[in-house]
């Protein structure tokens, strides 16, 4: 993804009410792998 993609993402998020460490444990998650920082669905 490039910056422009990746922004838009990020905004989407956030419009979609995540918030900020939720939007960086996905990035990290994305990038590496992580289970740790794999998104858990919300109760």
């Amino acid at each position: 993804m490039n910056m422009q993609e990746i922004t838009r993402l990020i905004k989407a998020l956030r419009a979609a009410g995540w918030t900020g460490d939720e939007i960086t444990d996905l990035l990290i998650y994305l990038e590496s792998g992580d289970e740790e920082y794999k998104p858990k669905k919300k109760e």
